[in-house]
């Protein structure tokens, strides 16, 4: 909030038109597989059949927003005329508990994984649920992916990028291996 702060006193002192969003647990392809996120940890413990951690008793909510409804949104949001900066709330506000969370992807993963838990951090929040009604009024915006549905693409890059990554560590442990992509290109 205090960046906030200061980019609408320097919007006032400067006529910047200029646009705060306000972004809640966006997840989607191409997020970093080690960025700490719930999302991404999930998917990548599930894929790699290890335990799925939780902390406290899963029973916390969040809402997770799609990439492509966040970008949509800040398209929108840019279009708006130059007498409205908002903050503007981003994100899903439908809630899912964490351990809600962790089922649905050791279900799409088709994983063996089991939930472990762990004690709560003191600073963790029960709930985190965005109020979109400014989005959808000044926007006309609401997200329009469901859970399920970014989770399948999400855990299919997931799946992809950590094979891909598992060949190279393979590849490199061979004496002399090359990718195949290098191999083919000299034999067309």
């Amino acid at each position: 909030r205090c960046a906030e702060t200061l980019f609408f006193d320097y919007i006032r002192q400067h006529g910047l038109n200029a646009k705060v969003v306000r972004i809640f647990n966006t997840y989607g392809p191409r997020m970093h597989p080690n960025d700490g996120r719930v999302v991404s940890n999930f998917i990548v413990q599930a894929l790699k059949g290890e335990d799925i951690t939780l902390y406290g008793d899963g029973k916390q909510t969040r809402s997770f927003c799609y990439a492509d409804d966040l970008i949509d949104a800040m398209v929108l949001m840019m279009g708006t005329g130059p007498d409205f900066h908002g903050p503007v709330n981003i994100g899903n506000p439908v809630e899912f508990t964490i351990r809600e969370l962790a089922e649905l992807v050791i279900e799409l993963v088709g994983s063996k994984s089991n939930l472990v838990f762990r004690p709560l951090p003191s600073d963790d929040p029960r709930q985190r649920q965005p109020d979109i009604s400014l989005a959808r009024k000044e926007l006309g915006w609401e997200p329009t992916i469901a859970l399920r549905q970014g989770l399948e693409a999400t855990i299919a890059y997931f799946d992809n990028l950590l094979t891909r990554e598992a060949n190279e560590v393979l590849l490199s442990r061979l004496p002399n291996a090359q990718p195949a992509s290098r191999v083919l290109s000299r034999t067309a």
